[in-house]
């Protein structure tokens, strides 16, 4: 029997079945990548995203307007990658357009989805076509206009165009005609949309859908000893259900709410949807969230978490600031690889947030890094064109501080922007010109191993293989790993740069180091040349010329 119409129970089971469906086939979205290297994560990103969602259940007879919007909530704060940043604005706009519904039919979730399309389209600076945007936009497009008269029918006619929009990508954007590949981020989508459609017809295998439950995360006790000092608070999170006998639930205001909060805490997300108020908090003392917050209502969920674990991806010696201790200006930056972490944090950066290529970090990452540099002006350095959106949506939600992306691209861009920073400067918007400013021109060149089998700008290369990469095309590859590190030195702008520095990465060798070294001082003797030990991943050297 088809469905006519949804209450938000109902939704949220078949987005924990869209979950489920991309969590199975994740790999296969990995694979997508535009590179022939081991770096593909937007199916993990999507469906970290919206394993967040999948997280904040509602009751059975929740109306789908808050169930919408929790939902949205958890992919916000969860999102990474840029697919998983779009794919939380597109929910964040269906949840938009469901607010205040009891239910929704086929009609009304048709200009729910249209106003998700809307939200992901805003949520990027210059939107580019041929991408998951393109397929989020045609798919619900072609399903409004159908007009189906059932739920069922409007995610039949959704994935009938998905689909083809999706092998449309290719001929949108010429990056992927030239590897071969449709778009990974539509891919993911229309995997969720097929397993939404699948749940609500009964099909998802019991099996497929407890894989969609995600991973509790490993959390290293060690770091909270019986001497440690809690510096970073509980990160505190609720639903809160208003009750008529506690306060006027129509007219409730929570503007006293957040104020009284945002004195006790950080980081502060609160929104009301019907009855129910979502709050996200960082606090150091919890026991006061909760106290003042049953004065208005019962909760719903609870969690608090020490983010002394919770951040766990800090080194353990990390140089941590208080929050106690205001400053009127510091930088937060992404990196991964102990040296070159390391590198950014002597070179002035106040934070460095583990992560960045195949480990993108997420927006609630970046909120809790701005609690710990604790600053009236934060300069953010994503260092990964995949992460600059995750880094912009943490800079729109964050209310302490002044937040300010440079959008790095590369590991190169933030090397230069915090080596070129004029330390006398006590200017943030300056020092966010001059940050800018000396990314220009800089090249950011790397040696990675080949995934796959394929031809690429003019390469016929094959699985495990070295390739070297230029920007964004391939210009060397050879079975010896030195070779073609030197192939792709030769194929550098040397005599336009002054500086050369080689980052090792975590399966590099020394000695062949050294003989990449010499090959770019004898390519160009007046440039200086630094061997530095990375230890990033995925890239066995990167080069970077300023």
């Amino acid at each position: 029997m088809e469905a006519q119409r949804m209450n938000g129970r109902l939704f949220w089971e078949l987005v924990r079945g869209g979950a489920a469906q991309l969590k199975a086939h994740a790999n296969e979205v990995n694979d997508l990548n535009v590179f022939p290297i081991p770096d593909g994560d937007t199916g993990d990103n999507m469906y970290l995203t919206i394993s967040g969602g999948v997280n904040r259940e509602p009751s059975d007879d929740e109306p789908i307007g808050s169930a919408a919007r929790r939902i949205a909530d958890g992919m916000l704060l969860s999102a990474r990658g840029n697919s998983g940043v779009i794919l939380s604005q597109f929910f964040d706009g269906i949840a938009a357009g469901l607010s205040d519904a009891e239910k929704a039919d086929a009609d009304l979730l048709g200009s729910a989805f249209q106003k998700g399309v809307e939200h992901s389209y805003a949520a990027v600076s210059e939107p580019t076509e041929g991408t998951i945007l393109t397929v989020a936009k045609s798919a619900t497009q072609y399903a409004a206009d159908r007009q189906p008269d059932s739920l069922n029918g409007f995610f039949d006619t959704f994935l009938e165009r998905g689909q083809t929009a999706l092998q449309e990508t290719p001929e949108q954007l010429p990056v992927l005609k030239k590897a071969g590949v449709v778009d990974s981020g539509g891919a993911g989508l229309l995997y969720i949309i097929e397993g939404m459609a699948r749940t609500l017809n009964g099909e998802a295998p019991v099996s497929v859908a407890e894989a969609a439950q995600p991973a509790a995360a490993v959390l290293d006790l060690d770091r909270f000893t019986e001497s440690s000092e809690l510096t970073f608070g509980y990160c505190t999170e609720l639903l809160l259900r208003l009750q008529s006998k506690k306060t006027d639930v129509d007219a409730f205001d929570p503007a006293p709410m957040r104020e009284f909060l945002s004195s006790i805490g950080n980081s502060l997300v609160l929104v009301k949807t019907g009855s129910v108020v979502k709050i996200h908090v960082h606090t150091m003392q919890p026991y006061r969230v909760l106290e003042y917050c049953q004065r208005y209502g019962e909760y719903l969920t609870v969690k608090i978490e020490n983010m002394n674990l919770q951040h766990n991806n800090l080194p353990a010696d990390s140089a941590l600031v208080s929050p106690s201790e205001r400053k009127p200006m510091a930088i937060v930056a992404v990196a991964s690889g102990e040296g070159v972490k390391h590198a950014f944090t002597e070179m002035g950066a106040a934070d460095v947030i583990d992560g960045g290529q195949c480990q993108n970090p997420s927006t609630d990452d970046f909120l809790a890094a701005f609690d710990r540099v604790n600053a009236d002006t934060i300069l953010v350095l994503p260092n990964n064109s995949n992460v600059i959106l995750a880094a912009k949506q943490a800079a729109s939600l964050y209310e302490k501080s002044r937040v300010l992306v440079v959008e790095s691209k590369s590991i190169g861009d933030g090397y230069a922007a915090l080596s070129m920073m004029n330390p006398e400067l006590d200017d943030p918007d300056a020092i966010y010109d001059d940050m800018t400013a000396a990314m220009d021109g800089v090249v950011t060149a790397s040696v990675s191993v080949c995934s796959r089998d394929t031809e690429m700008d003019g390469f016929l290369l094959h699985k495990g293989q070295y390739i070297g990469i230029s920007g964004k095309e391939i210009v060397s590859a050879d079975n010896d790993r030195c070779d073609t590190a030197c192939m792709l030195v030769n194929r550098l702008d040397l005599d336009d740069h002054e500086i050369c520095i080689l980052l090792c990465g975590q399966d590099s060798d020394p000695d062949e180091a050294q003989r990449i070294a010499a090959h770019i001082r004898g390519m160009n003797p007046f440039c200086e040349v630094f061997v530095q030990d990375g230890g990033q991943p995925i890239f066995n050297y990167l080069i970077i010329l300023e």
